[in-house]
């Protein structure tokens, strides 16, 4: 960045930016922590009844460690805190864990068809999108189906937790529902604050700065993620943005100070963590 663009330029824009409109996008960024906790709060309940407050403490150190750590590393946390918290299965944790991630990458997939519709509109798309659904719907069932029988059956320890990762699969299609509506909000929140940042550093059209903000989320969703990001994140928003027509230096520098702000929401909620209380009944 120093050789490339400079610092200096690279940190200009921000002060055009209007503290009211930072405030916003750090407000979005910051509700959507709290919908991810509400998120895992629906997917473990009645398990963690009255104890949201810690599930929001556990929610937000995980985060951070997935922001911060290499290759996926982060997830980890997860059902460790899980463990330690609420005295919870590492395993189920896991489990449960994966499902939300596959809503994840399912709703990222929906809004990529999205934005490809906004890019060169058909209808073909539509028929796309009904299908990525048909998809999700046709892997629920499958897992459903199968839970039962493979941990009825006998075998080894491979049998045993593939039977667990079924079995943490949403019961009925109403948990299913509620987890996706959440996935939702969250990622819509979070790509609404994220798109506007990035549109103020990158001028063009809304649908292609979406595509950048989309590759370099999945650049922290999938298991190629360097050291808090540094590195993957801007080259998978610069790989998106430049076939887009994006000139490759305002690219990069537009990706850095997005991944800059990222980080600081991070840190941010992460040094407000401790201030939750944690209940362990």
């Amino acid at each position: 960045m120093h050789y490339t663009v400079g610092w200096a330029d690279l940190l200009a824009p921000w002060r055009k930016l209007s503290p009211a409109v930072l405030a916003l996008l750090v407000l979005l960024a910051v509700t959507s922590h709290l919908l991810r906790a509400l998120r895992f709060y629906d997917c473990f309940h009645p398990l963690l009844q009255g104890r949201f407050p810690t599930l929001l403490r556990l929610t937000v150190f995980h985060n951070t460690a997935n922001n911060l750590l290499p290759m996926r590393a982060g997830e980890l946390v997860f059902p460790w805190l899980m463990r330690r918290y609420f005295g919870h299965g590492l395993v189920d944790a896991t489990a449960r864990l994966l499902w939300v991630r596959l809503l994840d990458l399912h709703l990222l997939g929906l809004v990529g068809i999205w934005i490809l519709y906004l890019g060169h509109p058909s209808w073909a798309w539509l028929g796309v999108a009904l299908g990525w659904v048909a998809a999700l719907a046709l892997v629920t069932a499958l897992a459903r189906a199968h839970a039962s029988p493979l941990a009825e059956g006998r075998g080894g320890r491979v049998r045993r937790v593939m039977a667990q990762v079924l079995a943490a699969v949403p019961a009925c299609n109403a948990l299913l529902a509620r987890l996706y509506l959440w996935t939702g909000l969250i990622w819509g929140l979070k790509l609404a604050a994220f798109a506007i940042l990035l549109r103020h550093f990158v001028p063009a059209d809304s649908w292609r700065v979406l595509a950048g903000v989309i590759a370099a989320e999945l650049s922290s969703v999938l298991p190629v993620h360097g050291i808090a990001g540094t590195g993957t994140y801007e080259a998978a928003a610069v790989a998106a943005l430049v076939p887009l027509g994006i000139d490759p230096t305002v690219a990069l520098a537009g990706a850095v100070n997005l991944h800059l702000f990222l980080l600081g929401v991070t840190l941010l909620l992460a040094a407000c963590a401790p201030l939750l209380p944690i209940r362990r009944d």
